[in-house]
């Protein structure tokens, strides 16, 4: 086997999907408690850390109460117990660092069996996951099924995307997920391989702009700063590509990134995601521009900053992920640590599947003096949309040197620079302002390459103490 796939269970998925998405909501909630408690029992059988927790748990209760009643688990505590985390006594952390150390086998399977891909440790401790073929065979139902068919005729005709040229710009030095499905896509269907191509984020802007202009996509798959980089090479004239679709993940996309996109591929369809190593294909953007979450595979709890339940439509301090598909590695009430808001509303596309809004990392909230000795909170989202919406700004980086002072790091220089720096400037004081922060600096630096980190992902909201 070349890679990770089983095609029975991948039909079988696809249907489930399929009927799941024409459904009711009480359906969805069905399927939620089937899985639940088929993914609670192989916990309990096999996954001493989570046999642990359910000891403590009185007797007779449904799986929801179950859950319910579990404490959350984080990276950290997974990562430290993890041959007591998962239920494969064969799958060793020490056998698995020693394959994605290897960057030659992205992609190849593990003990013949397993997808592996890593996460890059931003957030924290890096954390390693492992995918069976039944879970391989979810993700794909739902991007095949769920990604919003813009072009529903172009697709009837064109099901397998032989004519599209499609470019994944990221980190492609390493075993993450992204680049690990597009290689392992490479290698399922050989006849794509020239074209579907990886280019490398990391790589000096100039070298990348060149390769895709030989290449030639019409699909562009990146994170949402990276297209947005590539927007203003593409608005300089540099970058000479007709794409027809973007599809962006990994980062927040807001509203003033949509609409440089728009502005910087004219004709082009946007469609967003919400995914994370943990579970790669949480939410897919609808017609109406509203992102649903894949809820009958993946529970998500939108939770305060004590992991209390948060009401629908507010936004969350955290948010816990139970995965329903994946058994070999369980995730029970793991907290993510996305601020996230969940609407009860249905939305206007008649999909049964709830919309959820995801607003920032709750790592990157940058906590700063206010007045009468309080203590205010930016978020990392709130900060972005201002340097984008009221400065025009969408390359930099924030850096907080102390309570009081904040660091706007610009990649330009001269005359240029020195009127985006005082438009960042103004933004980010009215803003802070606003927030009760009257008295913080904003220090700048020009000439400043914005970094990235070793996932590709752009490094815009720097909290203090937070390596850059």
């Amino acid at each position: 086997m070349a890679t990770v796939f089983d095609a029975w269970q991948f039909g079988q998925v696809s249907a489930e999907v399929s009927l799941a998405g024409h459904g009711r909501r009480d359906d969805i909630l069905r399927l939620q408690r089937l899985r639940l408690a088929q993914v609670l029992h192989a916990a309990a059988q096999g996954a001493a850390l989570y046999r642990e927790r359910m000891r403590c748990l009185p007797e007779g209760l449904d799986p929801f109460q179950m859950l319910a009643q579990m404490a959350p688990v984080g990276r950290r505590e997974l990562m430290a117990r993890f041959e007591d985390w998962v239920t494969d006594p064969e799958l060793s952390l020490s056998g698995l660092r020693g394959h994605t150390a290897d960057p030659g086998r992205i992609g190849e399977p593990f003990l013949g069996r397993y997808l592996v891909w890593e996460s890059s440790g931003t957030s924290g401790a890096p954390g390693i996951f492992v995918q069976d073929a039944r879970c391989m065979a979810v993700y794909d139902a739902l991007e095949s099924q769920r990604r919003s068919q813009v072009h529903a005729m172009r697709r009837w005709i064109d099901p397998l995307c032989l004519s599209e040229r499609i470019a994944f710009v990221g980190a492609t030095g390493g075993h993450f997920a992204s680049y690990v499905s597009v290689e392992r896509l490479r290698k399922l269907q050989p006849w794509l391989a020239g074209s579907v191509r990886s280019f490398s984020i990391l790589q000096p802007l100039d070298v990348l702009v060149d390769q895709l202009n030989a290449f030639g996509p019409s699909v562009l798959a990146s994170y949402p700063t990276a297209a947005a980089l590539l927007g203003h090479e593409a608005q300089a004239g540099r970058l000479d590509v007709r794409l027809r679709e973007i599809w962006t993940g990994g980062e927040t996309l807001t509203g003033s990134l949509r609409r440089h996109l728009i502005r910087a591929f004219p004709g082009a369809t946007i469609r967003n995601s919400y995914g994370a190593s943990e579970f790669l294909a949480m939410a897919w953007e609808c017609a109406q521009g509203h992102l649903h979450l894949n809820s009958d595979w993946a529970l998500l709890e939108p939770v305060d900053e004590h992991h209390r339940p948060v009401p629908p439509g507010y936004p969350s301090a955290t948010v816990l992920l139970t995965h329903l598909a994946n058994t070999a590695q369980p995730l029970i009430r793991y907290d993510l640590g996305d601020h996230v808001c969940l609407h009860a509303e249905a939305c206007a596309c008649g999909s049964p599947l709830p919309v959820i809004e995801v607003q920032g990392r709750r790592d990157d909230t940058l906590q700063v003096a206010g007045s009468h000795g309080k203590t205010v909170a930016l978020l990392p989202l709130a900060l972005s949309t201002v340097l984008e919406d009221d400065a025009g700004l969408f390359d930099f980086q924030v850096c907080q040197k102390d309570a009081h002072t904040l660091l706007l790091r610009l990649p330009q220089t001269g005359a240029e620079g020195r009127q985006a720096l005082a438009r960042g400037r103004q933004a980010l004081v009215a803003f802070a302002r606003a927030q009760g922060s009257d008295s913080l600096r904003i220090q700048g630096e020009l000439g400043c390459l914005v970094p990235r980190g070793r996932s590709g992902k752009s490094c815009r909201i720097l909290p203090h103490g937070k390596p850059g």
